[in-house]
């Protein structure tokens, strides 16, 4: 989390020397960058370096980012703190969230329980880290939950569950292992 000092415009990361505890900080011109966490959207990104909205246009510009709903976990942008931001090495790990879980989740009644174990499992784990950070409620434009499915593969039911079997049935048609995606995403990003 960033906070910013108005009148000398300095920005300090917390996890830093306040009442003990130790801290960055860079002064006026610098450039600092942030790598996208889940949840985070421009706007909240924006929130934490300008304290309003005001960086949105200037960040998606600056990353050449088509669709200001689409940001990646992993992604790293350079903002510098006269308000400009640019594009550092974008290595987009995964989507990042745009909306709550409570409003993406569907709750059904319907039970699953993955059968993949070992390597598979892992590689598995290795996905949904990537693509959402492990949130059953993260979604993207038409890309929602743990293994970032599109909602037409889900049909609406967006419970964990479902994105557990939905997952586990995609990739073993599509790639025939956990562990078969996990290396096409290594290779290309997606999956």
């Amino acid at each position: 989390m960033f906070m910013k000092k108005n009148f000398k415009k300095v920005t300090a990361a917390l996890g830093a020397v306040a009442f003990g505890v130790a801290a960055t900080a860079t002064v006026a011109n610098a450039d600092t960058t942030y790598t996208v966490q889940s949840g985070d959207t421009l706007s909240s990104i924006s929130q934490k370096f300008a304290n309003d909205n005001s960086l949105i246009q200037t960040l998606a510009q600056q990353n050449n980012i088509q669709d200001i709903n689409k940001i990646y976990v992993g992604q790293q942008l350079v903002v510098k703190t006269d308000g400009q931001g640019t594009a550092a090495t974008a290595q987009p790990a995964a989507q990042a969230t745009t909306q709550s879980a409570a409003a993406q989740t569907s709750q059904t009644t319907s039970s699953y329980t993955s059968s993949v174990s070992g390597s598979e499992a892992a590689a598995k784990a290795w996905i949904a880290a990537r693509e959402s950070g492990n949130n059953y409620g993260a979604r993207n434009g038409q890309y929602i939950g743990k293994y970032q499915l599109s909602a037409s593969y889900l049909n609406g039911d967006y419970s964990a569950a479902n994105q557990e079997r939905v997952a586990d049935n995609y990739v073993a048609s599509r790639y025939g292992s956990w562990t078969n995606a996990q290396q096409f995403w290594m290779s290309n990003g997606w999956y």
